[in-house]
């Protein structure tokens, strides 16, 4: 039952958009032969849920629980923030980012932004581009600048599923992400980064996870439709932050 990989860090539980409780990523995570799992609910701003902030200290008590369920696990709290705004912001602010031991990163549908009505604009293209439709220069411009600025603006750890739910440059920001040493997901939930993401971010010095974004407790650690983007990608193994020995 072991995963391929030796550490899962975007994990969601009943705390933002999950299904099940800590303890249950963190039995499963065991099982898989892990040896970290991170717990990383959706940021705030992901409308009708996104994680309350003051039910922080109730998950910091619900791992400390877990850990003594399962001693050799490792087990972290991180966020998964939402990235919408040109300033390059997120929708946690640097304070409550302390809150957290790392930050992961990515656009969602859920999040409009501090201008709902241009938050809105880059839902439509988002989705318009999804179902087959071609983004002018200009959107696909402004998706790109808010992915890169926010980068630059804050310490995050991942950048969650690149390219996903709208259409962006993803040469600019591998780059990016190269000169602020963020990793890359290869997300197992969603199709991004595509085999051609990824192809076009290995001509950057960056390094790669691959995450399961569970939801429900039985997805931990399960990263076997990234693993085949990684293969037909030819992606170099040790550039896979979290691959298992042998893989």
């Amino acid at each position: 039952m072991n995963s391929r990989i030796l550490f899962d860090l975007h994990t969601h539980t009943k705390y933002s958009h999950g299904k099940g409780r800590i303890a249950d990523n963190a039995a499963m995570a065991a099982a898989r032969g892990l040896k970290r799992l991170g717990i990383s609910d959706h940021g705030p701003g992901c409308l009708t849920f996104g994680m309350d902030l003051n039910g922080v200290p109730s998950m910091r008590k619900d791992i400390e629980a877990a850990k003594k369920l399962f001693p050799d696990l490792e087990i972290s709290l991180g966020v998964e923030a939402n990235t919408a705004n040109a300033d390059g912001s997120l929708d946690i602010s640097k304070e409550e980012q302390k809150l957290f031991d790392y930050i992961i990163a990515g656009y969602h549908y859920s999040y409009f932004g501090k201008k709902p009505f241009t938050g809105l604009a880059v839902v439509m293209s988002g989705w318009a581009h999804e179902h087959g439709a071609t983004t002018s220069e200009h959107a696909r411009a402004r998706n790109t600048d808010f992915i890169v600025n926010s980068l630059y603006e804050n310490d995050i750890y991942i950048l969650a599923h690149p390219g996903d739910k709208a259409d962006f440059d993803i040469d600019a920001i591998a780059r990016a992400c190269e000169e602020t040493d963020t990793i890359m997901e290869i997300n197992n939930r969603h199709h991004c980064l595509t085999v051609e993401g990824i192809r076009t971010a290995m001509k950057y010095n960056v390094k790669f996870i691959l995450s399961s974004d569970a939801h429900t407790a039985g997805a931990v650690g399960n990263v076997e439709n990234a693993w085949k983007r990684v293969v037909e990608a030819e992606l170099e193994h040790d550039r896979i932050i979290n691959l298992r020995e042998g893989q």
